[in-house]
């Protein structure tokens, strides 16, 4: 049985649901990561690969791994991950490598998780399907295993946060729930131990300009969802990418940068638009006649290589391009062609609005309070989990122009549920949205359409996470940006 209990009221809810831990998280067999929903593929380092000397990869191969994906509406998932900037309670600086693996190899040796290495250091945990994992930053990521229902998921993020908040108050560190670092500078910040990182660190300024901001301060909530067929999946990317903005609207939470306000109610959401055009923003090509997963894999093609990873190191591959591997013309690894163990990881250094695997990745929302966390997955099950209600929502979005697309992108950010939009805002429609989505989940007849309650009271105050935040900043708090590390946004 599921017990609603109160917790503690952050100032950007008006209603708080919480359910038990989960106390039987289900074992997934060891074959989990080839299944749909493996939401921690971009995370968990790579299986030794050694040259190739099998068949040599074609376009059509890896169109048919991303076909893959489609199976019956009966097997479908919910994958839900989620960032956590941490800091210390003594001076509020954000965590060092050293206590985010004393908080690691806690969690393995209490809790069960096992330990993920890579060369010799500790840089995340597994157990039961979810993963642990460190960003560029030190943002504590949990990947949650694909589960069935939006109680499930509940479940695992109650589970989750209770063993690393009882961990963290013994460690003297505690986790904000915002979108983006308030205080700290891109210098302030550790950077955590990991091959691929300095490779993106040392490539993203030749990119645009904020790519420091999204690898080191930045905090995400995301969703991994199935598709039945490629024209499912057409549908729902279309759809989540039309109504990507509304999300970002509905969950926007990081109106500070280097100690005050910034301009915008959403800065994680605005530093994707100058970090490297190659492989972010809107992919116009997706509402055009004809996409599919062949056009997709066209688009990924040409997004240029980070790395290739071969006998425990990454190789810094910047300059090529996923086309030129293909042709076995890549100058780190001339004449050699790429397994699809490359491909997979060359899919998880693509950052668009959302990003296309063997499932969606629903990626617009800021990082916030724990009922925000399930109330995202929540958001869009509803939507695209239901046929009628999938229906109902790409009727809404079907004669959007490309200048509506371009125009939410722009304002959102800035304004969030203010920012106009046809005839009204951005909150008229995100309260038809929403009733979408709640219809949907009502159809599924779960009694899962409560974790909507946190977004419905946004919607209908019009007052964001980010706008309560800036209220207390300008009364309260005296502008004093050190009075956010508090139990109020504290996980």
């Amino acid at each position: 049985m599921q017990t609603i209990y109160a917790g503690k009221l952050h100032t950007c809810q008006l209603w708080v649901g919480r359910s038990s831990r989960h106390r039987d998280a289900r074992r997934r067999q060891a074959g989990r990561r080839d299944q749909l929903m493996a939401s921690a593929t971009a995370a968990v380092e790579p299986a030794q690969t050694q040259k190739q000397t099998q068949k040599q990869l074609s376009k059509a191969d890896l169109v048919a791994y991303i076909a893959s994906g489609c199976k019956p509406r009966e097997k479908w998932g919910i994958g839900t991950e989620h960032e956590k900037l941490g800091y210390q309670l003594s001076d509020h600086r954000r965590l060092t490598y050293e206590q985010i693996q004393q908080l690691l190899d806690a969690l393995c040796k209490r809790h069960g998780w096992k330990p993920m290495m890579e060369q010799g250091l500790m840089i995340g945990a597994e157990w039961a399907g979810q993963t642990v994992t460190l960003e560029p930053g030190g943002q504590f990521e949990l990947s949650g295993a694909p589960v069935s229902n939006l109680h499930l998921t509940s479940n695992e993020v109650n589970s989750h946060l209770f063993q690393v908040n009882s961990i963290a108050q013994e460690l003297g560190l505690a986790f904000l729930d915002v979108g983006f670092d308030p205080k700290w500078l891109y210098d302030d910040v550790p950077k955590m131990p990991k091959q691929r990182y300095r490779i993106m660190r040392e490539y993203m300024p030749k990119r645009g300009k904020l790519g420091h901001d999204m690898m080191f301060r930045s905090c995400t909530i995301q969703v991994n969802l199935d598709y039945e067929s490629e024209e499912d999946m057409v549908e729902k990317a279309r759809i989540g990418l039309a109504l990507q903005p509304v999300a970002t609207a509905l969950f926007a939470n990081s109106p500070f940068r280097d100690g005050k306000p910034s301009g915008f109610l959403s800065w994680r959401s605005n530093v994707w638009t100058d970090v490297d055009p190659d492989r972010t923003g809107i992919l116009p090509f997706v509402f055009e006649e004809g996409f599919g997963f062949s056009r997709y894999v066209e688009y990924a093609l040409d997004v240029p290589v980070y790395f290739v990873y071969r006998e425990g190191n990454y190789l810094e591959a910047t300059g090529g391009t996923f086309r030129d591997f293909l042709q076995g013309e890549l100058a780190i690894v001339p004449g050699e062609y790429p397994t699809m163990d490359d491909w997979v990881m060359h899919l998880t250094t693509i950052f668009p609005e959302i990003r296309l695997k063997k499932f969606i990745e629903m990626r617009g929302a800021d990082g916030g309070p724990q009922e925000m966390i399930v109330a995202l997955s929540a958001l869009w099950v509803g939507l695209l989990y239901d046929r009628k209600t999938q229906a109902a929502a790409y009727d809404l979005i079907k004669d959007w122009t490309s200048a509506d697309h371009e125009h939410l992108r722009a304002a959102v950010p800035r304004l969030a549920l203010k920012a106009p939009f046809r005839e009204g805002t951005v909150q008229d429609l995100a309260k038809k949205v929403l009733a979408l989505s709640r219809q949907g989940l009502d159809a599924r007849d779960l009694q899962e359409a409560k974790y909507l309650q946190p977004l419905e009271a946004i919607a209908e105050s019009g007052l964001t996470c980010a706008d309560r935040l800036l209220q207390e900043y300008s009364s309260e708090w005296g502008e004093q940006i050190d009075r956010v590390y508090s139990p109020e946004h504290t996980f």
